[in-house]
């Protein structure tokens, strides 16, 4: 008879045999029930050495026990944490409709040069440059160097050659000349087509997003997380219609960026969730839920720290040309962070998520039936 301790059983009588594991220290690091945990001479004699499991906990493991955890109870801040989340998107859709976007040159369109200078110049020195010719509202961005700039203007009335001749005129810096080359004009049809293309990628991305989730996971976790990465879009736009930032094509590519950094930071909580419905013996889903939160924090904290060493650096370091780029990534980072632990797991638990959602049963026409055979002539013999 095989030893009952390298042993397991699932429901119906089929043994399996699993080993212990190990790291790569050596040490068992098999977790069992929370009953298991006695030593043989203290459990009760009717009690066997094996242990009962279903095939959905032997697929992720075995039976997790959880007594000896310390489990932070993120949850019981789940009703003033809604409450937050709504007064930010109502306050983020009225900053919308009554500010609206300040829309940069890529969504209005206007003029687009490239400058090139003899000598290094700041950028401060170009824009007060044009300011004195009445060229306002200037957006000027190294290309590469300090010698080579590309400078963009609102809509001008001047053609082409007009253009030319007189920013050629506004560029001009005392002992410091200046080279026009590459002047554009964009029009203000290209860039509502820019402006409707950027919602519709947006729109596509979130839809996205919930498909994945929806046919990886389940539909309820599906819905959290797409709600979750409105709230992180709206809130962040919210945020530059409220205090009339500028919202350009780097601002679309930061907020682009974070929903997929936000799916990612909710990913790993799905999936110790899913792990723990279906290990975890006779806790609450709000436990399961918990306990999940706790285990990845030191991995959240870990991974939006680092992200956020490289975005500061972005945002004093990196110019101009990555400043709202770096300060858009720095909300929505906070904001995603927030609603990977709270919108995204507790918008499931509002939908009746239970462990009968992760476990897979077979349903009874699909049972395969038994079917003895008897030969008449057996009896003859």
């Amino acid at each position: 008879m095989p030893d009952s301790s390298s042993s397991k059983y699932v429901e119906g009588g089929r043994r399996q045999k699993h080993g212990p594991r190990r790291d790569g220290k050596g040490n068992n690091t098999t977790l069992i029930a929370p009953k298991d945990n006695l030593n043989k001479a203290e459990r009760p004699t009717s009690e066997p050495d094996e242990i009962y499991e279903d095939e959905a906990s032997l697929a992720e493991g075995g039976i997790k026990a959880v007594g000896t955890k310390h489990i932070i109870p993120f949850m019981k801040l789940e009703k003033p944490m809604a409450i937050f989340s709504l007064l930010m998107v109502l306050i983020s859709i009225g900053a919308l409709f009554i500010n609206g976007l300040n829309l940069g040159l890529d969504f209005t369109g206007g003029v687009s040069t490239d400058v090139k200078y003899e000598k290094p110049v700041e950028q401060v020195e170009v824009i007060q440059s044009l300011e004195k010719s009445g060229y306002n509202d200037a957006v000027v961005q190294y290309l590469g160097g300090t010698t080579e700039l590309l400078v963009r203007l609102p809509p001008q009335s001047d053609n082409v050659e007009g253009l030319n001749e007189s920013l050629g005129k506004a560029l001009q810096l005392p002992n410091n000349k200046a080279k026009i080359s590459n002047v554009n004009i964009i029009g203000s049809q290209v860039g509502s087509e820019i402006y409707i293309g950027s919602i519709i990628a947006i729109l596509t991305a979130l839809l996205m997003m919930m498909l994945y989730v929806a046919v990886r996971f389940q539909f309820k976790l599906a819905v959290g997380a797409l709600l979750s990465l409105v709230h992180d879009t709206i809130v962040t736009l919210g945020f530059f219609a409220l205090f009339k930032l500028p919202f350009d094509l780097t601002v679309l590519a930061a907020i682009l960026a974070l929903i997929g950094y936000s799916l990612n930071d909710t990913i790993v909580v799905f999936d110790r969730i899913r792990e723990n419905f279906r290990r975890v013996r006779n806790a609450t889903t709000k436990q399961i839920v918990d306990l999940s939160l706790t285990e990845t924090l030191r991995r959240t904290i870990m991974t939006v720290s680092t992200v956020m060493v490289v975005v500061l650096a972005m945002l004093f370091l990196g110019g101009d040309g990555l400043f709202w780029f770096s300060v858009a990534f720095f909300i929505g980072l906070i904001v995603g962070t927030y609603s990977s632990t709270y919108i995204s797991s507790s918008i499931p638990l509002a939908m009746g998520l239970s462990r009968d959602d992760f476990v897979v049963k077979v349903k009874p026409e699909f049972q395969e039936e038994v079917v003895t055979f008897n030969d008449p002539k057996s009896f003859e013999d």
